[in-house]
């Protein structure tokens, strides 16, 4: 079967409110698609937006993030805002203004539930069964240079797979491994998407059997309590907001 991620490039999306539901319903969608969309225009859409002049970025980090640390950079010429907001490791909260024409653009709210939105309104209008939403986002990797792509919201399909209890090659049975789904695929997509002017914030990924469709499933079981995580002594070293 043939696997295709396919960029759809869109009108320019507004802060600071702009309905996207012309964009969604323009789009060609079939059984067993999987929908990635930059989190910025579902942001947009909410109107999650502040003008640059009215506020400043510091304290809408302190707004957004449930911990939350300000350094000077290495070279000790700009401030670095690393946070915890909705259980990610994120710079700056998630707050962004590339592309806002002179907004700051926060996360969405309540992610999920506007992915399972409009999930369920594409799967009315085309009357399908296996359908994905993805909200996606860019960040950094510790000792990484660049940005790669991450998952902040899904619905429709399963981020995760558990193989604990299963033996590897010499009959070792694994004890904590599970396999995370979503997220390469997310970074292909935000690959295709771009950081630029490719005014490109949605990719449909077709045919790829490679991932289990559920109409329950969340980021609920995906994200790690800081006090559970492998990181933990990091995380901690954030204060909390």
């Amino acid at each position: 079967m043939k696997i295709e991620f396919i960029p759809i490039k869109t009108r320019v999306v507004r802060a600071p409110k702009d309905d996207i539901y012309d964009i969604i319903d323009s789009l060609d969608i079939r059984e067993g698609d999987i929908l990635f969309i930059t989190s910025k225009i579902m942001a947009i859409h909410q109107g999650r937006t502040y003008r640059i002049d009215d506020i400043q970025k510091e304290s809408l980090i302190r707004q957004e993030a449930d911990r939350y640390l300000s350094y000077l950079n290495a070279a000790g010429n700009f401030s670095v805002n690393l946070a915890v907001t909705q259980n990610v490791l994120i710079p700056a909260a998630g707050i962004d203004e590339s592309n806002a024409n002179g907004y700051y653009v926060l996360w969405p709210n309540n992610i999920d539930d506007f992915c399972q939105e409009i999930r369920q309104h594409l799967i009315k209008i085309h009357k399908l069964e296996k359908l994905g939403v993805v909200a996606t986002d860019s960040h950094t990797m510790p000792l990484r240079w660049g940005v790669t792509g991450i998952t902040i919201g899904l619905a429709g399909v399963e981020p995760l797979r558990d193989i604990r209890g299963k033996e590897d090659l010499f009959g070792r049975e694994l004890q904590l491994t599970k396999v995370d789904l979503i997220d390469p695929l997310t970074s292909m997509a935000v690959l295709l998407m771009g950081e630029g002017d490719e005014c490109t914030p949605i990719v449909i990924l077709r045919g790829y059997d490679g991932i289990p469709f559920s109409d329950t499933a969340s980021m609920k079981d995906f994200k790690i309590e800081p006090e559970m995580d492998l990181y933990r002594p990091l995380i901690e070293a954030l204060p909390k907001v």
